[in-house]
This record gives C-alpha cells, sequence and structure tokens, in this order.
C-alpha cells in the first residue's frame, strides 16, 4: 500500500471536514525517499487513515485528497470518477443535445480529481493538468476519456504558472486523434470558436454562460459596451437576443479576430458589433465621451496571490468606477471578478465605494456565479471563484 504521513496532533479538523488540501506544516514529516507525486496515505495522530491522495515535495499544499479514507486509486477508481463527473453535467442538461456543447466535465478538487480539469467542446476534449500527481496518471487519465467519452480528439493545454512551482514543464500538444482547423461548439444555440492551442484558459471562458444568458435576457434594443471582451461572448449573447448595437474592446487584436469571427459564425452584421482593439485601463482613463444602456465588466484574474490583495482592490475600484460611469440613466451595468481572493463582499463594498464617489445610485438586481459545469463544493471554499453582479444605475 502507500506509504503514510501522519498529521500533527490537533490538525485533523480540516481533513475530517473534507477539506482536500493538507499543507506541509499540519504534518510531522514528509520521510525521504518518497518520490515527488506519489500517492500516500494520511493518519491522524493515532494512527488511523482519514486520507488518500497524492504528495508535492515542492508546494506548501503537501497532499491533494482524493478520498476521505483509505482508498486505492487505480484505473477503475479514476474510472468511476469520471462518470460520475460527466453524469452530473448531463444532468445539468449540457451535452444531452445540440444546444449546448461547451461545458466543463471535469473540475478538479470538486470532483475529487486534484489536479485536473477537463473541458469538452463540441467533440474536442481539453485537458489541464496542474499537479505533479495527477502528471503521473496522464496516459491513464487520457485511455479512460477516450473510452468512455469517444471525442474526436484530446488536447492537452496545460500551461500554468502552477506547473512550474511543482516542477513541470508547460505541454500544449494533441494527445489524442485529430482537430480540424477550428474547433465550433454551441452554448444555448449560439455558435463560438474556441481556440483550443492558443486561446486564454483552454480556449474559452466556459465558466461565465449563465451570466451570458442573463446578459441576453436584459439586452433587447439596447445599445452595449463589452469591456475585456475576449472572443465577444457577451456581445454574441446580447446580439442574438436583440441588441442594437456592441461595442467589443480588448488589447488583444487575436481575441477580437476569434469576436469577428464569432460574429460571422451567428449571422451579426459588422455595423452592429464592432471591435476597438485598446487596453481596458487607458480607454476608461478619459473622460466619458458616449453612454451606452449596458456596460459590462469582466477583467482578467487581478489578484492572483493573497499579496497582491491591495493592488488588486485598487484596480477593481478604478474600472468599476470608471465603467459604471458610461451608463445611462436606468441602464445596467454588469461586473465581474474572477480572483478567487477578491470574494462577493470585496466586490460589493467596490461598487458600493464606487458609486458614492461618482454621485450616482447603483440598484442591486440579480447576483450570479460560476455556471454549474464548474460545481461549487461546501466542503472546498476555493472552488468558487467567479463572482458578478448585474445593477441598474440611477442618476
Amino acid at each position: 500500500m502507500y506509504p503514510v504521513l501522519r498529521l500533527k496532533s490537533g490538525k485533523e479538523s480540516t481533513v475530517l471536514q473534507r477539506h482536500p488540501w493538507i499543507f506541509s506544516g499540519a504534518l510531522v514529516d514528509i520521510p525521504d525517499g518518497i518520490p515527488h507525486g506519489s500517492l500516500v496515505r494520511v493518519a491522524d495522530n493515532d494512527g488511523h487513515i482519514i486520507g488518500t491522495g497524492t504528495l508535492s515535495n515542492r508546494t506548501t499544499i503537501a497532499v491533494r485528497v482524493f478520498h476521505f479514507g483509505d482508498a486505492v486509486i487505480d484505473s477503475a477508481w479514476i474510472r468511476e470518477r469520471v462518470i460520475q463527473a460527466a453524469d452530473l453535467r448531463h444532468s445539468l442538461g449540457f451535452g444531452i443535445d445540440d444546444s449546448t456543447t461547451g461545458y466543463r466535465i471535469i473540475y478538479g478538487e470538486s470532483d475529487m480529481l486534484p489536479g485536473l480539469v477537463v473541458d469538452r467542446y463540441n467533440d474536442v476534449l481539453v485537458i489541464q493538468i496542474s499537479t505533479k500527481g495527477m502528471d503521473l496518471m496522464r496516459d491513464n487519465i487520457v485511455a479512460i476519456l477516450a473510452d468512455l467519452l469517444r471525442p474526436a480528439a484530446i488536447v492537452e493545454r496545460s500551461d500554468l504558472t502552477v506547473r512550474r512551482e511543482e516542477g513541470l514543464d508547460d505541454i500544449i500538444s494533441i494527445c489524442y486523434g485529430k482537430i480540424e482547423d477550428e474547433t465550433i461548439f454551441s452554448e444555448y444555440g449560439r455558435k463560438y470558436v474556441a481556440d483550443i492551442l492558443k486561446g486564454q484558459k483552454t480556449g474559452f471562458y466556459l465558466d461565465q454562460k449563465d451570466l451570458r444568458l442573463l446578459v441576453g435576457k436584459l439586452s433587447e434594443n439596447r445599445n452595449i459596451l463589452n469591456l475585456f471582451s475576449y472572443s465577444g461572448g457577451f456581445g454574441i449573447a446580447a446580439m442574438a437576443s436583440g441588441a442594437k448595437a456592441v461595442k467589443n474592446i480588448d488589447s488583444s487584436e487575436a481575441a477580437l479576430a476569434l469576436c469577428q469571427r464569432n460574429a460571422d459564425l451567428n449571422g451579426i452584421c459588422q455595423d452592429h458589433m464592432t471591435m476597438l482593439c485598446a487596453d481596458v485601463f487607458q480607454f476608461l482613463s478619459g473622460d466619458p465621451v458616449e453612454e451606452y444602456d449596458m456596460v459590462i465588466i469582466d477583467p482578467p484574474a487581478l489578484i492572483k496571490a493573497k499579496g497582491n490583495f491591495d493592488a488588486g482592490r485598487k484596480a477593481h475600484h478604478f474600472l468599476n468606477r470608471a465603467a459604471m460611469r458610461l451608463v445611462k440613466d436606468g441602464g445596467y451595468f454588469v461586473t465581474s471578478s474572477c480572483s478567487s481572493f477578491f470574494n462577493e463582499d470585496d466586490l460589493s463594498v467596490t461598487l458600493r465605494r464606487a458609486s458614492v464617489q461618482n454621485n450616482l445610485r447603483l440598484e442591486f438586481r440579480y447576483s450570479v456565479r460560476q455556471s454549474p459545469d464548474h460545481p461549487i463544493s461546501f466542503y472546498f471554499p476555493e472552488s468558487y471563484y467567479l463572482k458578478s453582479f448585474i445593477c441598474q444605475v440611477r442618476k
């Protein structure tokens, strides 16, 4: 069986509460000779096995728990977890027909497969592996996914900062099958291109599908500004639901090229959906020259570590304060944060302070979290990272 690591007295509580991370400081020691990434068992101070997971010798998260108790993490165990994860997504309505063929199948710790993300874009799977332990299981994972889900291709997009912390190189490769020149998928009947080899994340922001759906419902006859647009997900959803016009702003020409391609796929006229390549911070630094019926701002992660909180909070404040000024009286302000260190209360405080400084009133309408194919675990608060508010502006 696997080597046993013993917890210090009093350090069992988080494991018994099913939090899947065990930090190195909670362990009595890590015996020499256990290879980085090995499967291990974790015992309380009395010797009772309370968890099984993979060891990291290089990060403060020493063990990532796969099972709370004693278990053999083999092909059969992994296969069962993949089946459970896929069944959950089908029960949520994803992948059961052609309406929505882009969704997350496996979300790491929330699916008890820490270190693994699997996204589906129609008949292509994209995997991300972030830990040494899961890296050692790669061939097994690919074989199981290919057998159970029957994709045309499996692409690995393991180009994550956390891999370097684990002593792993970035990997971008096609590890099964072949891909077409374009990977096109659908979301609630709308068509999108996923840039699975070069795009952001695994090719698209699948976690915002609920917010895109709601934005669409509020967009009819509205003139909309979409900031940090990437490939135009919100813009497409708005135009498909009857918006008058959408202006997409992003600093990446490649992202805006995808935005244009998505507009073409959905038959959206260029006169009604425009693109501007610009730095959003600079764009918002000037005096307002135009107001919109709706402004959407969905920035990248501005706080990637606790030590960056103050700088990130100031960035959130600047962006929200400047962007909400561009909303007409009675219009909608849609704002998001994907920084796990910046919680819903932090975003709420930012909006309150920014609105007071702008001498306007924000009226809360909707709160939206990441879509349910990115399930939030009660036992793993870190699984909840994406939060959004839709507010109505009164001037």
